[in-house]
């Protein structure tokens, strides 16, 4: 039975929310010690954090979506290239199949917007 039409927008919203909170969960490491977080923070991983804590909070209500997304899908290019890369070609063997998959989500949430359940629709609901 395929998927109904009419649920693309709600299902845009929750793959944003979800990825949100992964990328949250990956600031609030680094910040909050929540999951611990194994090695000290030099200023990359200090600008990292920080853009996964206030970019997952901003992504998982919907504000700004589109150039948040699109800083953190750079951010993600970065980090794969800077860290995981290093550990060969294939994503399954140098560890970078999360931080790969959150570039494309957040690449193609920059570019199809929040989705009806965000923040960023309610505002242009209001303004229209």
């Amino acid at each position: 039975m395929p998927i109904p039409a009419s649920w693309s927008g709600p299902l845009l919203s929750i793959l944003r929310i979800v990825a949100g909170l992964g990328f949250l969960q990956h600031g609030t490491s680094k910040f909050f010690n929540v999951p611990p977080f194994p090695m000290p923070l030099n200023p990359l991983l200090y600008a990292a954090g920080t853009i996964e804590l206030v970019g997952g909070a901003l992504l998982v209500i919907g504000l700004l979506t589109r150039p948040v997304a699109f800083i953190a899908s750079g951010m993600c290019a970065v980090g794969y290239f800077m860290v995981h890369a290093k550990g060969g070609f294939f994503p399954s063997v140098n560890g970078g199949e999360a931080i790969m998959l959150y570039c494309f989500i957040f690449l193609y949430l920059a570019a199809a917007g929040a989705g009806p359940w965000s923040v960023d629709a309610a505002r242009s609901r209001i303004a229209a």
